[in-house]
């Protein structure tokens, strides 16, 4: 274990940051920034596609590709990101499993609130099953607000009567914006990103003055969970929202779904972009990769 590693990591991110407030161009940019340090390997290729009338990018093994679809949902609190800030985690899953990904660029909020990601993510999913794909054959990935999409998806498709997909992994996601988890206040101080009042802020773009208490925002609190697929948690303990994961186990669990809860110590929101830097993320992502190849038919 890199006990090392991890202190020098927590260390780095401590750096000071600005203290102005930032606009949302300037959060979208200083975004783009970081994840743009993040290691992508070299055996894929990348394509741009389009999916549900949304922009996505296609992320497929150079050579020995296997028979599947990896949906991917990209991080950055439903109001930054795009599926190239998610490749350092999209091209790893692709690397290690050789199942092609298809990584959706979803409305974003504040210009396009609450339900506009998810209804991009169900038309893209629809859209593969209309086109052939076999839901036996797709799992949903996503990081952060994009596991969130991932589970809510899985919602809004059981109630729209399509076929679940095979599996769905999510790293560090987000499951409950009532923010009513003791992490929440545990982890103040020890998470190196987050804060109530970040938190606050950028709920309030994406709920756009909608209730929290709704099982598509909250599905950590409120989802009926009965005929989900198999879900694999990843979360670190330096989370304040290492509590979502943990409340939505213990809710698939009640409800007879198959789930793995998978938390490293030590480390931050989203750590398994940290290939290259931290041993932990390989090893997190190699899970994650076991966990699809076992799931997809």
């Amino acid at each position: 274990m890199s006990r090392e590693q991890r202190k020098d990591l927590d260390q780095m991110l401590r750096r000071p940051q600005p203290a102005k407030p930032q606009s949302v161009e300037e959060m979208r940019s200083n975004f783009a920034a970081m994840m743009a340090a993040m290691k992508v390997p070299a055996g894929v290729r990348t394509t741009p596609t389009t999916l549900g009338n949304r922009p996505g990018v296609t992320v497929d093994p150079e050579q020995d590709a296997r028979p599947g679809i990896i949906l991917y949902f990209h991080g950055g609190s439903y109001m930054m990101g795009s599926p190239y800030t998610a490749m350092s985690l999209t091209a790893n899953l692709v690397d290690r499993t050789r199942i092609r990904s298809v990584s959706l660029d979803y409305r974003l909020a504040p210009e396009h609130p609450f339900p506009a990601a998810l209804e991009d993510a169900l038309a893209a999913y629809r859209e593969l099953l209309d086109h052939g794909a076999q839901a036996a054959s797709i799992a949903f990935a996503g990081d952060s607000a994009g596991g969130g999409i991932a589970v809510s998806t899985c919602l809004m498709a059981r109630d729209a009567g399509l076929p679940m997909p095979a599996a769905v992994v999510a790293f560090s996601p987000g499951l409950d914006k009532t923010r009513s988890g003791a992490s929440m206040d545990s982890k103040m101080g020890i998470d190196p990103f987050f804060t109530r009042e970040g938190f606050a802020l950028t709920d309030e773009m994406y709920l756009a003055g909608q209730d929290p208490n709704h099982a598509l925002v909250s599905p950590a609190k409120f989802a009926d969970l009965a005929g989900f697929p198999p879900v694999l948690l990843q979360v670190g303990t330096n989370e304040l929202l290492l509590d979502d994961s943990t409340q939505f186990a213990d809710r698939a669990r009640a409800a007879g779904v198959d789930v793995i809860l998978d938390v490293t110590a030590d480390v931050p929101h989203v750590f398994q972009a940290l290939t290259g830097i931290l041993d932990e993320a390989d090893q997190a992502l190699d899970r994650a990769a076991l966990f699809i190849t076992q799931h997809l038919r």
